[in-house]
Parts: structure tokens; C-alpha cells; sequence
């Protein structure tokens, strides 16, 4: 197995940072890193902000529902939906731009923020560093848009904290594998029982790391997936100019 392997294999989502600042030059290779992802048809309608200032990162922690990692970790990355960047190259031509109208542009947008983030964290990690991504700044969206100053037809999708690790995590079991791989079609009859044996295995990981209120994996979801998760997000990603059409 080869170092990139290892560390994709070994994904784990730390939250214990020591306060040591991390060196301008291993972000800027964090960064370049993500700057590097593909997306789709080369629109590049990513964006990231580098939150360094400590003030910044207490407020990311309490709009994020309260998440201390992020103000101890030095650096926090917000990934920005950014199709302000695309409507200006449409400018340029002389077109106007609707693709942010359309829930697919939507989609397109959030797809490519997540093969960056999935970028800087892979980066991150490879430098010896700790991450967890922060999908919680979607509980505030309209506080983070005010807090990082970002324009009309931008969407703050999701974060990442970095920073030294202080204490590792362990990592967490997934679902089998049959509930992840489907060759040539989807295999449904495969879900249930690979759920079944996955809300005994994660009770025992909770158990492993001393963690008394861990829940199965079904339990765990019930709350959050049955009554929805952060309203905020249709309305607000309306108020930035997302999702128009009718």
C-alpha cells in the first residue's frame, strides 16, 4: 500500500489541536492543493477563506453550534460555492449568467467544493496535521455570510478545521462495504443487513474510546434525518441568489 492509500484508509476526524500555528508555507501547499481539484466544465466555482484571526474562529465555533475545536485549531478554511467568480466572467463576454438559478448548478457547485475539501484534508493529513470538516456553518449560514463579507451568489457549504493534533482520534468502523459498492446496479437487498450489523459494530467503537452516550448508527440519525437538518440553508442560499427557478 502507498502513502496516499494509507492515509485515505486511515481517515479519522481529529478534535483535539494543540495552538501551535501551522507555517505559511505548509498552507500555501494546502491550499495549491485544493486549488489543483478539478471541477465541472473547468468553472473553478470554488472559493476558499482562510479564517487565521483568533476572534474569527471563537464566532466560526459558536455559529457552528458550539464546536471548541474550532477556535483552538490555528487555521480554519471555509469552502465557498462561488458563482459571483463565474457571473463576472460571463460579464466579460457580455452574457448573463443563470446556472446559479437551477438546483443542478447548485449541485455542480457543491460537488466541486467537496472534491476540494476532500483535497485540503488529504493534503493537510499527508503534512502531519489534524482535520475534521465542519458541515455545522450551515446551521448559521447568513451569520458566516456577514462574518467573511462574501457577495451575492456565494454559498458558505462547508469548512475545515486544521491544525496539530493534540490527542489522535480513532478512527470510526464504516457500513460493510456491500452497502457502498454496487457492481452494475444498486443492491438494495444488501442495506438492511449491512446496517444491521453495522448498529452493533459502532456501539462497541463508542464503547472502545469511552464514549457512554454513543448511539447505533440508525439511533444516531433519527432525530437529524427524520425532522431535517439545517433549515437555514434553502432560504438563505435564496437570499444569495441560488435556485430560482421555478
Amino acid at each position: 500500500m502507498n502513502e496516499t492509500l494509507a492515509l485515505q484508509f486511515t481517515h479519522r476526524s481529529d478534535r483535539s489541536f494543540s495552538t501551535a500555528p501551522i507555517s505559511d508555507d505548509l498552507l500555501e501547499s494546502i491550499i495549491e492543493a485544493a486549488w489543483h481539484a478539478p471541477s465541472s466544465m473547468n468553472a473553478q466555482h470554488v472559493s476558499l477563506v482562510v479564517v487565521r484571526d483568533a476572534a474569527k474562529r471563537a464566532r466560526i465555533a459558536e455559529l457552528a453550534g458550539g464546536q471548541p475545536w474550532i477556535a483552538e485549531a490555528p487555521v480554519f478554511i471555509t469552502v465557498i460555492v462561488d458563482f459571483n467568480k463565474t457571473s463576472v466572467g460571463l460579464q466579460n463576454v457580455g452574457a448573463t449568467q443563470h446556472i446559479h438559478e437551477s438546483v443542478d448548478g447548485f449541485a455542480a457547485g457543491a460537488v466541486d467544493a467537496g472534491i476540494a475539501l476532500g483535497n485540503l484534508m488529504l493534503a493537510a493529513r499527508s503534512l502531519g496535521l489534524g482535520v475534521v470538516a465542519i458541515g455545522g456553518l450551515r446551521r448559521n449560514p447568513q451569520e458566516m455570510i456577514d462574518l467573511l463579507e462574501l457577495p451575492a451568489l456565494t454559498y458558505p457549504i462547508v469548512g475545515v478545521t486544521i491544525g496539530h493534533i493534540a490527542t489522535p482520534a480513532q478512527p470510526k468502523p464504516r457500513l460493510p462495504l456491500a452497502s457502498f459498492r454496487h457492481d452494475e446496479r444498486y443492491h438494495a437487498e444488501a442495506i438492511a443487513p449491512a446496517i444491521a450489523t453495522y448498529d452493533k459494530v459502532l456501539p462497541e467503537y463508542w464503547h472502545s474510546i469511552g464514549r457512554a452516550d454513543g448511539l447505533p448508527w440508525s439511533a444516531n440519525l433519527a432525530k437529524p434525518y427524520s425532522q431535517g437538518f439545517y433549515r437555514a440553508t434553502k432560504p438563505v442560499a435564496a437570499k444569495q441568489g441560488f435556485v430560482q427557478e421555478q
